[in-house]
């Protein structure tokens, strides 16, 4: 029961991404193949509203559940690593046809061939698990 309220906000967003055709493969393919604005369209809405509600968290000074004042730190890496994790993402998506999240949409929906990127998905955060010790982070 006090897991309740984070089943039914994935449910809600699995039917919004159902709709919103953002799980579907063409959709993907298109905006791979710089054929549609529709991918684009939703990406650059989700980062629009990320952006409006991060600045309205700072200035606000929202707080946490625990009524501490909510802040992102500074990172302090380079943008170096940011770049190779998202080429490696993006190639992921871009052969799997899925990005993670949508992985369980799909399984949901019926399209239980995706049953075999969500295994393939496990074991590769399986492996990092392993070696994240010997990666320079």
């Amino acid at each position: 029961m006090k897991y309740l309220k984070f089943l039914l906000v994935g449910i809600i967003f699995g039917v919004v991404l159902v709709k919103s055709e953002a799980v579907s493969w063409y959709r993907i393919y298109e905006m791979f193949k710089f054929e549609s604005f529709h991918m684009y369209g939703i990406i650059g809405s989700a980062v629009t509203t990320g952006i409006i509600l991060m600045l309205l968290t700072k200035k606000l000074r929202f707080k946490n559940i625990n009524g501490a004042v909510m802040n992102v730190p500074k990172k302090e890496r380079g943008l170096y690593r940011y770049i190779i994790g998202g080429i490696l993402f993006g190639l992921g998506w871009a052969l799997s046809g899925a990005c993670p999240g949508p992985m369980y949409i799909l399984v949901g929906t019926g399209a239980f061939s995706v049953l075999i990127v969500l295994g393939a998905a496990t074991f590769g955060t399986y492996i990092y698990g392993v070696i994240k010790d010997k990666l320079p982070h």
